[in-house]
């Protein structure tokens, strides 16, 4: 049944969004490993916390759609869709701020 709220939500990556991810962290990682490291653990909590935090983000500049919410960290934005009929979050992307 959608929308049970006894069903917990997954947290899940577009292929996409592993792939920017990736590469950014190689980047941060040339400079500073333990700094890549923080990085990617602090978007790991922050993916972990989208359940309880979703209602806080607003509706994506890159996307019509509003179940598409930007999720903002340092330089980063983080596009997102809430499919409550699936009970997913899927991390679309990651954008470097310009």
């Amino acid at each position: 049944m959608a929308g049970n709220e006894g069903e917990k939500m997954k947290i899940l990556c577009s292929p996409l969004y592993e792939k920017q991810l990736k590469e950014i962290l190689n980047e941060i990682a040339e400079y500073d490993f333990n700094s890549a490291k923080s990085f990617k653990l602090y978007l790991d909590t922050i993916a972990i916390n989208i359940p309880t935090k979703a209602s806080k983000y607003k509706q994506s500049q890159y996307s019509a759609n509003e179940k598409v919410k930007d999720i903002i960290y340092e330089n980063y934005i983080i596009p997102s869709i809430i499919d409550l009929e699936n009970h997913e979050y899927i991390l679309l992307s990651i954008i470097k701020k310009n």
